[in-house]
């Protein structure tokens, strides 16, 4: 017993706590008895459970897939959330969030769920009286709910996007100064040369991954509105987030301010930009060289729209900042940006593919493009632009330079583009310059004379194209192609009522701005196309950004061409579309940046995609897109590692 005693292990004593511990959990256990239910059958007759064995089927078990809303993570605190657009949810925020966001107090107590936020903001947007007061009210919505605007937008594009962008957008403009609430945008303007660098790196986001930046001097067909032409980076990135799905949070539009030589906005009492004339010459291309260096710096990897400059500028800056001219010996020459000018590239690009999906709609190939006689009206950078885009189609079709530039007439106010000319116009200008026309054409004339398949409007010039010059048109072609592509409405060619009534309903017809559907005199009706830049350049700036993009090439922007005119159903068709559904923009900008992209890994431009990911580029490029809807918010003092 000695040996035994000594030999077994010796248990801890309990402390005094952990006695009245047991005492305590003891009185529970009796208690829990006491209070429980007695049974009315005995327990040895009740049928006994089930027990599984190793015969039986295992429960199958799902697999958790994750959540696809990841926190926000943000370093604001009560009400500066509810005062920053990009995290403001409004009614919508839950009691727990606002708990932890520390917003007790600051709403209303009734939680609003999101859906019926957007079934409001569309109500107010519907008693508005006019579509500028609705762009207003649109963005006074932005201005304090960023996710709210764009979803509402993007549920209601087809409805919203002429009232967000054209042709709105230019009386936004024209009435910018009067209208001015609170800034929206980087402002830089001539004021700030020698001080870029600061004025970039003010800006509060840290990704920009999507700049439009402009400088007043040819918004839309309304020529030079200054500073005022803000509004159309804001409504270009607008539509950039909703039918691109860049997230507006890497989005930054610009305005850089050199003066203006419109008199009436020297004198208008609520003008926002600096009063003088416009700079020009090397103090110019100073300032912008300035700009784009602090760009260069902060965001390298940015995608840089230029938006309309006017044509004496356009295409000098849109050359010198593309191309890669390192190893040409040229002294200050940097590495190229990747920079795409909408108005020369992005209306080329759209209106070569409404182009071929005509050729596809008539049963043509669109190989047949090469075969067509194309007459332009407007030899600004707009008309050039859309003139060069195809030239390079055809080339890429088979013809040589000089085959396909006997395919076009490019007429302005003094008539063909001629030789004689020569010393008169811009070197793009003088590419397509010809030596075979009568002295003296008019545009009839030159309808007579050149006797074209294809009509372009760029002029801006509202009602040019008369009726004997349409039904010239459809004398000698059994399908005229009529594109009136000016905006705003007030500045198209033609209206599509006209075109379709001038031709009986031939014409293969589509339009720089909205005009409502046409019933001909059968009654068949006629759904005509609007050849909108938003079919493109939204899934251009998306491929450039989730591709990390080197720069975007001529190829590429064939490439974009042909995935839109590809895009239209058999059943649009049969309306007389030519582009595809507005709402269909989503998937249309998911097609054209995997087309980008795709172009992009063959010309080894993508910073992030190789050889051998094509096959997996959509689903990639998808998942990298923004949809709008509220997100849960992580504040520092929820998540430690951001103190």
């Amino acid at each position: 017993p000695q040996a035994l005693s000594s030999s077994a292990p010796q248990l801890p004593q309990p402390s005094r706590h952990s006695v009245t511990m047991m005492r305590l959990s003891s009185m529970a256990s009796l208690t829990l008895r006491a209070s429980a239910p007695r049974l009315s059958t005995p327990l040895a007759l009740q049928p006994r459970r089930a027990m599984a064995t190793d015969d039986d089927e295992p429960t199958p078990i799902h697999p958790w897939k994750g959540s696809k809303l990841p926190p926000l993570r943000i370093r604001s605190r009560g009400s500066a959330i509810i005062q920053n657009c990009l995290y403001n949810k409004g009614t919508a925020f839950s009691y727990p969030e606002r708990d932890r966001l520390g917003l007790r107090g600051l709403l209303p107590p009734r939680r609003i769920p999101f859906n019926v936020q957007k079934q409001k903001v569309m109500e107010g947007v519907r008693k508005q009286p006019t579509d500028i007061d609705r762009n207003v009210y649109l963005a006074s919505v932005c201005d304090s709910n960023e996710t709210l605007f764009h979803s509402v937008l993007l549920e209601n594009i087809e409805e919203l996007a002429p009232v967000v962008y054209t042709p709105t957008v230019g009386v936004a403009c024209q009435q910018f100064g009067y209208r001015f609430r609170r800034p929206r945008g980087l402002f830089v303007s001539a004021l700030d040369k020698g001080h870029m660098h600061a004025a970039v790196a003010n800006w509060p986001q840290t990704d920009v991954h999507v700049i439009v930046v402009t400088d007043g001097s040819r918004i839309l067909g309304l020529g030079d509105l200054g500073a005022y032409g803000m509004g159309i980076p804001i409504g270009k990135l607008a539509l950039y987030c909703a039918a691109g799905g860049i997230a507006p949070h890497r989005v930054m539009p610009v305005t850089i301010d050199v003066g203006t030589d419109n008199q009436e906005l020297l004198k208008d009492p609520f003008y926002v930009g600096i009063l003088q004339k416009r700079i020009r010459g090397q103090q110019y291309f100073e300032l912008i060289d300035e700009f784009l260096d602090a760009i260069r710096h902060r965001f390298p990897n940015a995608f840089i729209q230029f938006e309309d400059f006017s044509s004496d500028v356009a295409y000098d800056i849109l050359r010198h900042y593309r191309e890669d001219t390192r190893d040409t010996g040229m002294t200050g020459t940097k590495e190229p940006l990747c920079v795409f000018n909408d108005d020369i590239q992005g209306t080329g690009a759209v209106t070569l593919a409404g182009l071929m999906s005509g050729l596809v709609s008539m049963g043509k190939s669109t190989e047949c493009l090469k075969d067509q006689r194309i007459l332009i009206a407007g030899a600004g950078s707009a008309g050039i632009g859309v003139a060069t885009q195809i030239l390079d189609a055809m080339e890429r079709q088979g013809l040589s330079e000089s085959e396909a530039l006997k395919n076009f007439v490019i007429v302005d106010k003094d008539g063909p583009l001629s030789k004689k000319r020569s010393s008169q116009l811009a070197r793009q200008q003088a590419r397509f310059a010809r030596d075979d026309l009568p002295d003296g054409l008019d545009l009839l004339g030159a309808v007579k004379h050149f006797k074209p398949n294809i009509l372009l409007g760029l002029s801006a010039v509202g009602g040019l194209f008369k009726e004997e010059i349409i039904r010239e048109m459809a004398v000698h072609n059994e399908r005229p192609f009529i594109f009136p592509l000016s905006n705003p409405t007030s500045k198209a060619e033609v209206t599509a009522e006209n075109a379709y009534k001038w031709t009986d309903g031939k014409a293969i017809f589509a339009s720089g701005s909205p005009f409502d559907p046409v019933t001909l005199p059968n009654g068949k009706v006629m759904t005509p196309s609007q050849c909108n830049n938003m079919f493109l350049f939204p899934g251009i700036g998306l491929g450039a950004s989730a591709g990390k993009l080197v720069r975007v090439t001529d190829s590429m922007l064939y490439e974009a061409a042909v995935a839109v005119a590809n895009a239209p159903t058999e059943s649009s068709r049969a309306k007389g579309m030519i582009y595809p559904a507005v709402p269909d923009i989503r998937d249309v900008s998911l097609q054209v940046a995997t087309a980008v992209v795709m172009q992009a890994v063959k010309e080894k431009l993508s910073r992030v995609y190789k050889e051998g990911d094509e096959d997996v580029l959509r689903s990639s490029i998808a998942g990298k897109m923004y949809t709008p809807t509220y997100v849960p918010l992580v504040t520092r003092s929820d998540h430690p590692l951001m103190n």
